[in-house]
């Protein structure tokens, strides 16, 4: 009976002896090394943690360097960055094909925004039209200055000046709202590259029978 107990008790105390790991390396010397924890001289290297058997439990992988963990938090932040880009494309997706379910309504769409600017550019030459009508009579009212420009009253120089300037803003604005059509255009052109591929996926989903419909088809 007392041989059993000291038995046990000898059991009991060496269990955690016979179960803890062992870790071992190659260090940087060539040395083979071995501790009962993690080996710091090893931390660059591959470590393997050993059963008390000696069999492998695990290996371990060496710790990054400084050049390491940067780029792997660099390659972390861009694969971040590629999944919200990818979430947002596919979120503007669904909110296009809400806006525009079918094609006939982002055609109707993109002619009503270019009619708008057409309607700038069309009041836009009437207002140029008007000034240079304004300039033909200030051009003959010049005529009787054509002899000695000096003499030419400081109210006509500024009614010339002025008409000048507001010609050319009209020119500039024509041609911004030109730029602005084109604009309008490849917003469009971009959209429908996106809702092409949306409407046929819609196309091809299989249509939702209600219950009522299904009634009815009974």
């Amino acid at each position: 009976m007392v041989r059993t107990l000291v038995g046990m008790l000898w059991a009991a105390g060496c269990t955690p002896l016979l179960a803890q790991a062992i870790y071992t390396c190659v260090d940087a010397q060539g040395r083979r090394v071995t501790s009962d924890r993690p080996i710091l001289a090893c931390i660059d290297r591959e470590q393997k943690e050993l059963n008390p058997s000696g069999t492998v439990r695990r290996r371990i992988a060496p710790s990054p360097t400084a050049a390491e963990r940067a780029a792997q938090e660099a390659q972390a932040r861009e694969a971040a960055e590629e999944r919200s880009r990818l979430a947002e494309e596919k979120r503007r997706g669904r909110a296009l094909l809400t806006r525009f379910p079918q094609p006939d309504g982002h055609e109707k769409e993109r002619r009503a925004a270019l009619a708008l600017v057409d309607d700038l550019i069309a009041t836009a030459h009437r207002r140029a039209g008007e000034l240079a009508d304004q300039r033909k009579a200030l051009d003959t009212e010049t005529e009787f200055y054509r002899a000695d420009p000096a003499k030419m009253p400081p109210r006509l120089k500024r009614l010339l000046e002025e008409n000048d300037r507001q010609q050319a803003a009209q020119l500039r604005y024509v041609a911004e709202q030109q730029e602005e059509k084109q604009r309008i255009n490849a917003r469009f052109d971009e959209e429908l590259v996106r809702l092409k591929p949306l409407w046929a996926l819609q196309a091809a989903a299989p249509a939702v029978t209600t219950p009522a419909g299904a009634a009815a088809a009974r």
